[in-house]
């Protein structure tokens, strides 16, 4: 029982790092920086924990026999978070008048927000899955996750605040998103993830893997290779490299 109050907690804890974003886009004037540092920490985060705990802790689930098994849940878990990314809008609203950004408003804001709700719930509950399988994994992956969150935290806050001008709406547009990673751990839990076997369990971290792939590939690495502050995103990189390091270690 421990192992699925944890799983939980952690799952809502994941909600908190786009709250940090969403208080960083309010209060921060550098915050470019800020999202710079974030990027670069959770793409060292998630590049090694795939090397040295997920990649391992499959392996030892799934049995060379079930490898087309963990080719299929791989690629289908990047390709689940590549469909809805592209539900998500890319926020260049500098390119656009006054008057597109008005009749757009709307619809932009119900798109997003239901794409990465249903995002977040899916990341809820393979981030649980995580945690019931391996503590310290499952940590390793939610620190990886989370510091990928501040910068979405950010873009979310501003979209929100500069199309409605109202900051009780953004307020709570923020912690409803927030609370969707929460709703994944709460299915998984009603699922009774903790008495799947093996098999199971290794379906749901190669989905896992290939999410996080998804991530490193197509958002992290583009975004520190087009970044100007470089320095900033590398400082990060070897932050996140250095913090998976010592959790080994313990």
């Amino acid at each position: 029982m421990q192992k699925v109050q944890l799983g939980l907690i952690t799952t809502l804890l994941l909600g908190v790092f786009i709250v940090i974003g969403a208080l960083i886009a309010f209060l921060v004037k550098k915050k470019q920086k800020v999202v710079d540092f974030s990027i670069g920490l959770a793409f060292g985060v998630i590049v090694f924990l795939i090397i040295m705990d997920l990649l391992p802790e499959i392996i030892e689930n799934l049995s060379i026999r079930y490898l087309h098994i963990f080719i299929i849940c791989t690629v289908l878990g990047y390709f689940i978070l590549k469909l809805l990314d592209n539900f998500i809008p890319d926020h260049e609203e500098d390119n656009m008048t006054k008057k597109e950004l008005k009749n757009n408003l709307a619809h932009i804001g119900i798109v997003t927000s239901l794409a990465i709700v249903l995002h977040n719930i899916i990341e809820g509950m393979a981030i649980y899955s995580s945690i019931l399988s391996n503590t310290s994994l499952g940590m390793a992956v939610t620190l990886g996750v989370g510091c990928h969150n501040i910068p979405l935290g950010i873009v979310i806050a501003g979209s929100f605040y500069q199309s409605n001008q109202n900051m009780s709406k953004t307020i709570l547009s923020i912690l409803l998103v927030s609370l969707s990673t929460f709703v994944g751990g709460i299915i998984m839990f009603f699922l009774n993830i903790n008495t799947i076997n093996s098999l199971v369990l290794g379906i749901l971290l190669s989905i896992t893997l290939g999410m996080l792939l998804f991530l490193v590939i197509s958002e992290l690495f583009p975004r520190i290779r087009q970044t100007k502050d470089k320095k900033t995103s590398f400082i990060g990189v070897v932050i996140g490299v250095i913090l998976i390091l010592l959790a080994s270690l313990f």
